[in-house]
């Protein structure tokens, strides 16, 4: 295979060399099963980055097949020849980066959004609060009443996936260290996340506590903040790399059994950062380190000896395979072993539950025609199991999922495997 410029940037001759276009990847690819169409499916796309790796020109064609992939990697739990196809399209991001130049208003608000609200605690915390306030004056809801009449389109759209921000914001326990309950087992670092503080500091109240119950001293490391999963996502791999240094710098891998996240989504890319640093003569080894401690919260929780002091969650519950958590952390069992545990909790598999939701970052306000198309099959496996609770393991799923009750549902509650955890410990007597 012939190398281009685009090599640099791009997919690596290897990896795209790895693809044996067999097809079975197809049905696991939600826009292919949504469009049918070949150049939006993994092995199209892959030919596509071939393609250009060949030294094609990058066409607005190309990027759109390209952006309209939701990275799910679920083709990866398909593919019997081990593609790293996640890998593969965050590369062919960064060469859209790096060679393309956007719209001034669309690369202004892009920059703005990357470099300046989510590696930002203050910034995150005025959006947080203007969040709050708009809920809070009734015009969210009245958004929301009006979208039901189809009155305004995407904008609609957009009004159903609104988030609600929760103050106080977990910000403030930055920093702190929260004591084990009883006799201390582990020391762990909890790392928080970056809008997760604002739309789901109860969630992270809720990790810290059920870390406590089960032997856990919880730190939260001062210094850290958004891990750049994002930015990986979106192709702006030397962003992500400044995140990651930081991460790194505010947890000394050594001084904790293990560095915990709650949301799969992170977690993927954490797990990812000493690939992402590999060229970095500084950081390889310490990135390298970092990753190897990290887990996911089920992932841990599964793996120690659970505290059974739970009282009874009496309902029937289904379980959504976050994307980042099954496809990227291979990591399946663990969250229905947790569930398994809750007392008085019926369990009902849901089918499909490994295909994506639709919310995939920031894809679902990016591309919310097709989020929402994608988001109304999977509410049909969501009602056919006749759960009234969905749990799943990633918070921007939650969002998803709560608008696709709001569309589709008939009320279910959306909560993380975690808030299950903690209902059942708060239940206890």
């Amino acid at each position: 295979m012939a190398v281009s410029e685009h090599s640099a940037y791009g997919p690596q001759p290897v990896d795209l060399d790895r693809c044996i276009h067999c097809g079975l990847c197809l049905n696991a690819c939600p826009t292919y099963r949504e469009l049918g169409l070949e150049m939006d499916s993994p092995r199209g796309r892959i030919y596509q980055m071939v393609q250009v790796s060949n030294g094609a020109a990058i066409t607005p064609s190309y990027m759109e097949h390209i952006g309209l992939c939701l990275a799910c990697r679920g083709c990866e739990s398909a593919c019997p020849s081990g593609v790293r196809y996640g890998r593969m399209v965050e590369g062919a991001r960064a060469a859209i980066e790096a060679k393309v130049e956007r719209g001034w208003l669309a690369g202004r608000a892009r920059h703005f959004l990357f470099a300046h609200v989510l590696p930002s605690r203050a910034a995150l915390t005025a959006a947080g609060t203007l969040v709050y306030l708009y809920e809070a004056s009734g015009a969210k809801a009245l958004l929301r009443a009006a979208a039901r009449l189809k009155l305004f389109g995407r904008l609609g759209d957009l009004a159903q996936l609104a988030p609600s921000a929760e103050p106080p914001f977990f910000f403030r326990e930055i920093g702190r260290t929260f004591p084990a309950r009883g006799v201390r087992r582990y020391r762990v670092a909890f790392l928080a996340g970056c809008v997760a503080n604002v739309l789901f500091a109860r969630l992270n109240e809720a990790t810290v506590r059920v870390l406590q119950r089960n032997g856990c001293e919880v730190v939260v490391p001062e210094g850290q903040g958004c891990c750049g999963a994002l930015h990986v996502h979106a192709g702006l791999r030397e962003e992500a790399r400044k995140l990651a240094r930081r991460n790194i710098d505010a947890v000394t891998a050594g001084e904790f059994h293990v560095i915990l996240t709650n949301a799969a989504g992170c977690g993927s890319t954490l797990k990812e950062y000493g690939e992402l640093l590999a060229e970095d003569p500084v950081y390889a080894k310490k990135a390298a380190e970092f990753a190897a401690c990290m887990m996911d919260i089920t992932e841990f929780l599964a793996a120690i000896e659970l505290s059974r002091d739970m009282g009874p969650v009496d309902a029937a519950v289904t379980y959504q395979d976050s994307c980042h958590l099954a496809h990227g952390q291979r990591i399946r069992t663990a969250p229905r072993q947790l569930l398994a545990m809750v007392p008085g909790l019926t369990f009902r598999e849901m089918p499909a539950s490994d295909i994506c939701c639709g919310s995939a970052g920031v894809y679902n306000i990016e591309r919310s025609e097709m989020a929402m198309r994608i988001l109304a099959h999977k509410m049909e496996s969501v009602n056919s199991s006749g759960a009234r609770i969905v749990a799943t393991a990633n918070p921007g799923c939650i969002l998803q999922l709560q608008a696709g009750v709001r569309l589709h549902g008939s009320g279910q509650r959306v909560m993380h495997v975690v808030e299950i955890l903690d209902l059942a410990y708060r239940n206890f007597r």
